[in-house]
Formats: structure tokens, sequence, C-alpha cells
């Protein structure tokens, strides 16, 4: 199948930014379903709610990896798949479905996961998409068992591939999950540097239009300061493009009660309001327990604006460090190689670009993240990064099995704890908290 001319519309990077020089929070859905009915339905939901929102197609595992063949057997076998399979679907009913949802003001992007998205890529192009979402170390370290180097030539071709889709019709978009390393348990500092250092070597590709993740984690304050980082850092190494952060939602283990999931999604919310973010990836009421409902995601859009409805852009925030650290470790990528891509792999070679609890083979992994007595994320290890003169690591660096699913469940259980209350008390609760937000 050859390229199409773009769908009509505004690009991905130009709707939100639109929405957010009127004030909205962009909210975005994690959604994505094998069927193509269900998956127009979702997106067409996602449409009408009552939020600034843009659509997703969040693509099936086995695309992900590249086991088309499999992709294709569980399509003829009518098999129930946990995203879209975009490659090997029928062209001509993915044609039918974006041709049924795809507007001027509301442009899809397509999320996979995977460390080899090239035909991903393609195919989106191809149907006239130009937003999608990744990165060759945050889609590889943590998803996959390819080698760094392969993913770094994999993602450099996606990034030429995307770059050379540009037109003036077409300002191909593409997101970094830098941001997102692990979920949980990564101090801020390295979330911030992973984000920026992606981001640029989207840039150096060909890239003109980037998002820049953060994924919200344990402790307000030290979030509102890294998203502070982050913007900062964006102007500082990657000036000429056009770019926003988008917040996630806690990736770690999530509230189980209705009324802790969704104060957490209201904080995460109002984080990306009060730190100037742009976009949101939200989280459901039933992440702790299945795959959310097209209604729970609608659910969620509506909450999530409502939250952030009215919040004002915090000034001048504390300075932890967490700005001097991620500098410290984006610079001393940048000294070991001219081409991004090989410092890149050169970093992780030696250890000084380091994830914590990352099992992949090229993770030195010895590098480790705690939470201190205030829920605040800071160093216990720092291995070989080069943040010695930066940070303080504490005197005790062992770590236990009892403290890491202590430290795995500290969200979870704060917010159930406080907002898991049964019936018609926790919506009045909700409504307080959210009326308080609007005025801060």
């Amino acid at each position: 199948m050859s390229m199409v001319a773009p769908r009509r519309g505004l690009s991905f990077g130009e709707v939100v930014a639109r929405h957010h020089a009127r004030g909205d929070l962009v909210v975005q859905p994690r959604m994505g379903f094998a069927d193509p009915e269900r998956m127009g339905k979702g997106l067409l939901a996602t449409r009408a709610a009552r939020a600034a929102t843009v659509g997703t197609v969040t693509i099936d595992s086995y695309t992900r990896v590249g086991d088309h063949e499999a992709a294709r057997e569980a399509l003829a076998a009518g098999a129930d798949l946990n995203g879209y399979p975009l490659v090997d679907h029928d062209p001509a009913r993915t044609t039918a479905l974006l041709d049924a949802v795809l507007t001027r003001d509301f442009p899809v992007q397509v999320r996979h996961g995977s460390a080899d998205p090239r035909r991903i890529v393609r195919t989106l192009l191809d149907h006239g998409l130009h937003a999608t979402e990744g990165g060759p170390v945050s889609y590889c370290l943590p998803y996959s068992r390819m080698s760094l180097s392969a993913a770094v030539d994999n993602w450099r071709r996606c990034c030429e591939t995307l770059a050379a889709a540009r037109s003036p019709e077409l300002e191909p978009h593409l997101e970094t999950f830098g941001g997102c390393m692990m979920g949980q348990l990564c101090p801020p500092a390295l979330l911030v540097a992973l984000s920026v250092l992606e981001g640029m070597f989207f840039w150096r590709h060909g890239v003109r239009c980037i998002s820049f993740s953060y994924a919200q984690q344990t402790h307000a304050g030290q979030d509102e300061e890294a998203v502070a980082a982050l913007h900062a850092l964006i102007r500082e190494y990657v000036p000429h493009a056009r770019t926003h952060v988008v917040i996630y939602g806690y990736m770690g283990v999530y509230p189980r009660t209705p009324g802790g999931a969704l104060a957490l999604l209201a904080e995460s919310a109002r984080l990306a309001a009060r730190t100037g973010a742009s976009r949101l990836i939200v989280k459901t009421t039933a992440e702790a327990h299945r795959v959310p409902t097209v209604a729970e995601n609608v659910t969620a859009l509506e909450h999530a604006a409502a939250a952030a409805r009215g919040v004002s852009r915090i000034g001048h925030l504390g300075d932890t460090g967490i700005h001097a650290q991620a500098k410290a470790l984006v610079d001393n990528v940048l000294s070991l190689d001219g081409d991004l891509g090989r410092a890149l792999v050169a970093a992780f070679a030696r250890g000084q670009l380091d994830v914590p609890f990352c099992l992949h083979p090229d993770n030195a992994g010895q590098a480790r993240g705690r939470l201190d007595a205030n829920g605040r994320l800071e160093w216990q290890r720092i291995g070989a990064m080069p943040l010695g003169d930066l940070v303080e690591l504490p005197a005790d660096r062992r770590m236990g099995s009892a403290d890491l699913l202590e430290a795995l469940r500290y969200v979870e259980r704060a917010f159930d704890d406080r907002y898991g209350m049964p019936g018609i008390e926790t919506v009045q609760k909700m409504r307080l908290e959210l009326k308080q937000g609007s005025r801060t």
C-alpha cells in the first residue's frame, strides 16, 4: 500500500498547542481494541467527551514484537487481542474506521511499545496518520531483549521515515516515552534526562514536532520540581522544535478503590496544570483490576479535565538538585560521541546511564532508587553515573524485599487509605477536592 495523502486537519502538535493556549489540558486515554467497530466506538466516545481530547490507537502485543503471523492468525480466528493490529488488519477496514472518527481538531496518536516500530510507522503514514511515540531507550530496555544498539538503529530509521513525510500539510509528531522508565522507583533526574536525550535524538534525525514525557511519581512537590527542570532543559537543548510536555498518570501499583483511583487521577491532572504541561495520559478506576471499558475511559477523561480546570500554574519552586543532576547526565552522554545514538549505547555500556530495577542485559543494574520518610524518591545507589558530587547517598544502601514491596505499594495505600470510603461519601469528598483544586 502506498502512502495516502495526509488527512485534512491540524497536526497533532498544533491541536495540542491550540488547546494549551486556551488554557485547556488535553486528556488522552491509552485505548486499543482489535475489533475495528469497537475501536471506532472508543475513538468516537473519546472525541465526544466533555474535555479537550485527542484519540489513541494502542497496538497489540503481537505487533509490538513483530510477530505478524500470530497477529494474522488471531484475526482469522476471531480472537480478542490487547490492542489494534494496525499492520495486519485489512487496510480498507482501517481506512473506514479513521474516516469515521478523524476531524480537523481530533487527531489520533498510534501507541505501540515496540523496540522496532519500522512497519508500524510506515503503516500509520500509509493511512494518513502522523503521530506516534516511544524511543530507542524507553521502548527497548523495559520491554525488549533486543540490543540497545539495534533499537537505536531502528528508531533512527523511524525518525527519518517520519521526517521524510513532512510537508506543508503534515507535521509528523513523535513523543518520547523516556520520562516513564519502569513506571516507578526511578528518581526524577534520570527520567528527565532520558526524556530530553530521546527528544534530542528525534530532533537530530529530522523530527521537528516533539513531546517530552514525565510520569507522575510519589511526591507532588518533587514532581513539580522535575517538570520545571524538564521545561528548562527542553529550552536549552531542543530550542527550535515545536514541543510540549505530557504527564502520565501514576504508572505503578494503582489504588484499588474507586475513590482512591479518582483522587490519584485528579492529582495527576492538577500536577499537569500546575506545571504547564499540555497533555495528560489518564488512568481509570479499573487499572488495578482489568482492562478498562470505553465508558470507564470517558469517565476518567472528564474527571481529569474537571480537576485541571481553573488550576493556575505555579511560580518559583524549591531546588533539591533535580535540574543539576539531569543536566549532568545529559552533558555526560553528549561528551561521549558526536553521534547521539552511539553516545547512548556507550553511556549504558559504561553504566553512566543506569535504570534502577531494569533487567535488560544492556543495563548495568547497579543503580537503585528508594523512598525517603516523606515519600520522595531519592538515590540509594548511583553506580557509575556521574552524580557523585550532586547527591548525598544514605549511609544504609541496602533494600530488602519487604522494603521494595512497601515502596511499590506506597501510592496505592496512601490514596486508598485516604479516599477509599464507600458510596456517597467518596463522591462528596472528591467534589470538594475538585472545587478546592480549581481555586489554587
